[in-house]
Formats: structure tokens, sequence, C-alpha cells
């Protein structure tokens, strides 16, 4: 138990560390990763760390070297297919419950070998006849998400599918076995992640969960490095609202991870909506204490006070994720810890905040008794795993289909070596909205400049086949590790992984440059499309900060009208993610709308406006919490 207490005092005491050293600039790799991350993620281009998954790509590793040395050592390159399906299938394997995993896989190995055979096939038969077939296989599989929950990943892998298998055109017999590759790559690579190498399915649920209350606890511990609150600018600090944007980002993630775990046990699931619900109420109360260093409504020794136990708080949930009994009885100490804390303030605000943490505490103590929230309200139910409208269905399939007619078009007139490259950028780049796609054609423009340049350096430098599948297997290995941390990195890998396998099984010229300029034709495709055809643009500035004040007048309205905490619950998420969005939006595109056209002093003045109000609204929450108390309600 002395061990226990003393790692989470030595993560307080790294903590605090990290947030004097960020606050003077003087920056350790932790710190910079951190802020990398936060300004990366205001901007729309993701960078998480936490989901790293080193056992994923290891096992991609061994599902892609299988395939590549059988077919170097027997010479066999006619099933190089084998290869790609196997990295296709682990790409395709995302979070989620077992079962819902090994469908979504079924069905791409059967429909992926079908939709192999057929591009093949009919890409012999003529170029109008692989223009016609291709759009229409990436057509058909943009549909799936209408009819089949989180196949998204799915979908997009099929298209992507159909349109390399088009730029292998074959007669019949070689069609068919460039399918049997397929199939025996992928049946292999399913083989290997739902028998052989199973991963535990909560892993990344855990870690998403672990990851929220890090970002809590950074929040925190830069409370806790101010002292008194006496910031540069005392009315208010940049840091906050990066601070508020950062954790409720996470919370959004883990909420839409879980969705996709709804219908498990009760008894695995539980828990960690209960973890959900209480970083929400810590969350909920790290705000409040944050509007109490801006405003300095009492004493500023309590706010320090309140601030560090806080933090030890938060420490203690975040170890008690994984920490068994350990965990269990660490809860139970720092409960006590919060009650002796507030036992000797006066401050009406420190002691709601105070009050909210234990409630969020003992949410977390086994009880089998505890069929309800922090609060007392019940635990929040989770999304039903929402399948894509019609409508929304086939604008997207019809987006990505004119996208990959442009781009087979531009392939034939300027003569592309591998054309199947661009229309993979294209399926892979379209998102559903204009800001998603343009970010993601950066990265991925971004990634394969660096990636191909360094495929190109390894090709000079290495050309032995056993040499390259050395390379090649832990490239897979490492894309697949990374594919959720930031999506330049993994297209970096990518790459370079593609360069040097298509290099061992179809040796070319130029095939590194090749790609480079593909993957930059493809997203530019993609790209337009998002834009001429059903664009979907965020309303102005103005209006998200508009809906953020109202939507924080109603938090406040909630609480000081007396409704029962579901109704308040329920406020403060749509408040807080109003304020999030209208923050997201200052930055829109990659931040280039201010370089056009700075913000206006009053849109200035109305975010400012909107944060000082957002942390009013959390702060008469927990005053009233510590009302209710005082009265013995």
């Amino acid at each position: 138990m002395g061990d226990y207490s003393h790692q989470m005092k030595s993560r307080v005491r790294r903590l605090l560390h990290y947030a004097e050293s960020s606050r003077r600039t003087k920056l350790g790799i932790g710190a910079i990763v951190r802020r990398a991350a936060r300004w990366l993620e205001l901007r729309s281009f993701g960078l998480t760390p936490e989901h790293f998954t080193g056992a994923e790509g290891l096992r991609a590793a061994l599902a892609v070297a299988f395939p590549l040395v059988l077919i170097i050592g027997s010479r066999q390159y006619e099933f190089g297919w084998a290869v790609f399906a196997a990295f296709w299938t682990c790409l395709c394997d995302n979070a989620g419950p077992d079962r819902l995993r090994r469908f979504l896989l079924a069905v791409f190995v059967c429909a992926g070998t079908a939709i192999a055979f057929v591009g093949s096939w009919v890409g012999s038969f003529g170029t109008p006849e692989a223009l016609a077939t291709g759009p229409l296989l990436v057509f058909l599989s943009a549909l799936l998400p209408y009819r089949l929950a989180q196949a998204g990943t799915l979908s997009v892998l099929l298209g992507v599918v159909g349109v390399v298998a088009i730029g292998f055109p074959l007669p019949f017999e070689g069609a068919a076995k460039l399918a049997l590759s397929f199939l025996l790559g992928s049946a292999w690579a399913y083989l290997l992640i739902n028998v052989l190498w199973r991963i535990d399915a909560w892993l990344p649920v855990r870690k998403m969960t672990s990851a929220v209350f890090s970002r809590l606890s950074d929040m925190i511990a830069e409370m806790v490095a101010t002292r008194d609150g006496s910031h540069p600018d005392a009315i208010w600090h940049p840091g906050h609202a990066e601070h508020r944007r950062s954790v409720r980002i996470g919370l959004e993630r883990l909420r839409q991870l879980l969705s996709r775990y709804k219908g498990e046990p009760d008894e695995v699931l539980r828990p960690f909506l209960l973890f959900q619900d209480a970083a929400e109420t810590l969350f909920s109360a790290a705000i409040a204490l944050e509007h109490d260093f801006v405003v300095r409504e009492g004493p500023a020794n309590e706010r320090v006070v309140a601030a560090r136990a806080m933090l030890h708080a938060v420490v203690t949930c975040q170890m008690a994720i994984d920490g068994g009994e350990r965990g269990q009885a660490s809860l139970r100490r720092q409960i006590g810890r919060l009650q002796r804390s507030r036992s000797v303030m006066s401050g009406q605000l420190p002691i709601g905040c105070l009050i909210a943490a234990e409630q969020a505490l003992r949410l977390l103590v086994n009880d089998p008794e505890t069929e309800r929230s922090a609060s007392g309200a019940p635990l929040p139910e989770l999304p039903e795993a929402a399948k894509t409208g019609l409508k929304s269905a086939l604008q997207q399939a019809l987006r990505q289909a004119s996208g990959v007619v442009a781009v087979y078009y531009v392939a034939t007139v300027f003569r592309f070596g591998y054309p199947y490259w661009a229309t993979m950028a294209v399926i892979v780049v379209m998102q559903g909205a204009a800001r998603m796609t343009w970010t993601r054609a950066l990265e991925r423009i971004f990634g394969s400049l660096l990636g191909g340049a360094a495929a190109l350096s390894f090709l000079l430098l290495v050309t032995h086949p056993y040499a390259l599948a050395a390379l090649a297997v832990p490239l897979a290995g490492v894309s697949i590790a990374l594919r959720s941390v930031n999506y330049t990195v993994f297209v970096l890998f990518l790459t370079m992984l593609f360069v040097i396998v298509t290099e061992l099984l179809q040796p070319g010229v130029g095939i590194a440059s090749a790609r480079i300029l593909d993957n930059t034709v493809g997203s530019l495709a993609a790209l337009l499309a998002a834009l001429l055809l059903w664009p979907k643009f965020d309303p102005p500035l103005a209006t998200m900060i508009g809906d953020g004040m109202q939507t924080n007048r109603d938090y406040i309205d909630a609480v000081t009208s007396g409704r029962d905490e579901t109704a308040i619950y329920a406020a403060r998420r749509r408040a807080g993610l109003a304020s999030t969005t209208a923050e997201v939006a200052l930055h829109d595109l990659g931040g280039l709308p201010r370089r056009w056209q700075r913000l206006s002093n009053e849109d200035a003045a109305a975010l400012r406006k909107l944060r000082l109000l957002a942390g009013e609204a959390a702060a008469a929450w927990h005053r009233r919490l510590a009302a209710e108390e005082r009265s013995g309600t």
C-alpha cells in the first residue's frame, strides 16, 4: 500500500513540475508533447500519444511478415496481394467489443475477396469498363454505413480494395488468383487477430479513460502552479481555455468510444460509465475552481489548497482504473482527505468544488447498492450506435465516386504509373465536413512527401529482397501502432511501407515520387469534391459564440431555478460542447482564415465573455452544492 501511495505522490510531483516548466517556458519532452497536442487538436490535427497500441503493432508486423517471407522465399510474386490484404485487415480492426470486431472483419474478408475479383476482372475489359466499375464499387462501399453501424473504416477500406483491384487488370484466371491471394492474406490476419493473438477488447477504453483524467490533471496542476492566481492577465489566461477544450474533447471521445460497447455485460461496462461520470463531475468542479482563480472571490490560500486536494483526487481516480483493491483503498483515503480539507474552509465555492470531488470518488468506490451517479442523478445512457442516414450516405457516396472519376481522368490523360494510389487517396481523405477533409488532405500530402523521401533514401541504400522485407515488417507494425496517434505520422510510415513492398513485388522506376504525386492529386480531388458537392460548412464564428453564450445561460438557469440533476447535467454538457465548438472555430482550417481576416474586437470580447460565463455557470452549481450541504438538504 505504501508503494501505491508513493506512486501517486510521485505522479503529482511530476505534474506540478510540468505545470511549472510550462509557465516558465522551460519545457521538457513531456511538456512539449502535451503542448503540441493541444495546439494541433485546436486546429483539427489530432496528436494523441495515449492511443499508441504497441501490441497491435507487433501483431500487424507478424501478419505482414508471414505472407511476405513466403512469397519472397517461393518467388510466387503473383500472390503479393496477400501482403496488402493482411495489412488492410489489421487496419480494419478498430476498437470495439469482440463480437462487433469479428463481424466487421468477417464482412471485410468476404466482401473484399469478391470486390478484388470483380475489380481486377472487369478492369481487364478495357478503360471504359474500368472507369465505370471503379466509381461504382466506391459508391456501393460508401453506402455500407447506412446499413451497418460502426462500419466507417470497413466502408473506406472496401472502397480502397475496389480501386486498387481496378489497377491490376487481369483475365478471369488471373483475377481469381488475385482474389485467392486476398482471401488467404485477410483470412490469415483474421485468424491471428481473433484466435492466435487476441488483445483485450477493453484496452482502448481503459487507455481513453486514463487519458481523460490525465488531461484533467494537467488542468488542475496548472492551477496549483499559479499559487494565488496572479497571471500576467488577471482576467483571463490563455491556458484556461486550452485546458477546458482539451478535457471536453477527451470526454466526448470517451463517450463516442463507449457507445461502441453498448449492450456489453453490465459488470464490465458499468465501471467505465462510472469513471466517465466521475470525470464529468471533476471537470465541472475544476472549471468552477478555475473561475475562482480568475475572479478571486474568496481567500487565495483556500483556492490553492482546494486545487491541490482536487489534483490528488484526479490522480487517484486515474490510478484506480487498473488499481484493483489498492485503488479502492486509495480512493477511500482520498475521500477522507477531501473531507478534512473542506472542514477548515470558509469560502463557499472551494467547499462546493471539494464536495463534488468527494461525490466523484464515492461513485468509484465499489458498492453494490450504488446505482446512481455522483450527484444523485441516474447514470447517463449511452447513445445508440448511429447509422448514417440515407441522404448523407448517398451524398458521401456520390462525392467519393465523383472524385474517383476525376482522378481516373487525370491519371489517364497524364499517364500516371500508379493511378490507384491517387484514387485511394480520394477515398481515405474525403470526410463529411469540408473542414475535416481540408485538414486530412494537408496531413496526407505532408505525410506522403516525408514518407516518399524517406523511402527513396532507403531504396538507394538497400536493394536485397530480404533486407527490404526486414524494413517492411517493422514499418507495418509502426504504422498500425501509430494509426490513431497522428494521421500525418501514420501516412509517413504507411507511404514508406507501400513504396518498399511495391518495390519488392512490382519493381519499377519512380515509385516513391509517384506515391507523392498520386497522393497529392487524390487529396486535392477529394477536397474539391467536398467543396463543390453538398459542402458542409460550419456556421459563422459569431453564431457559434452566440450559441455558446445561450447554452451557458441555460446552464445557469437550470442551476438557479432548482431543476433536478439530470437536467443540469444535460445543460452542462451542451454548454461545454458549444463553448468548445466556438473556440475551435476560431482556428478553423488550420488557422488560415485568421491570415485573411483578423478576429474582430467584438468577437474577441465575446469569446472572453463566453469563457467567463462558462466559469460562472459552473461556479453557480458548486455554490449550490455548498449551500445544500450547509442547510442539510
